[in-house]
């Protein structure tokens, strides 16, 4: 999987594309899910061109790494939804079924959310 810098997350990271932002610093951004699957689904992506988890976790500088994780418990925190729990998913690859080839995590809550996967 390569960066294609025309992604609709590098559009929005550019303003091209606007969004329903919920947080910004210099590690992330945070914006409402279009397609919620949950009463809350924010996405947070980082501040740079990494396709995936994989890839940002391996050529990220450590800061960013830090401030980036930072920036989701900020989020979780600012949704009200720390105590009642929520859920980060984040995909690699195809068979994960990563859409989006920018890394994101997925924060979801608002009502209790079942098993990760059916049996």
């Amino acid at each position: 999987m390569s960066y294609d810098p025309n992604n609709i997350f590098a559009k929005i990271l550019r303003g091209e594309i606007p969004c329903t932002k919920r947080y910004e610093d210099d590690c992330a951004l945070a914006f409402d899910d279009i397609q919620p699957a949950a009463p809350v689904h924010v996405l947070v992506i980082p501040k740079g061109d990494y396709c995936s988890f994989d890839d940002f976790v391996l050529r990220a500088p450590d800061v960013l790494k830090i401030g980036f994780f930072a920036a989701i418990q900020t989020v979780a925190a600012q949704l009200g939804v720390v105590e009642t729990g929520y859920r980060l998913i984040t995909n690699h690859g195809a068979d994960a079924n990563q859409t989006v080839a920018h890394c994101h995590v997925h924060i979801l809550a608002g009502r209790p959310l079942g098993a990760l996967l059916p049996y």
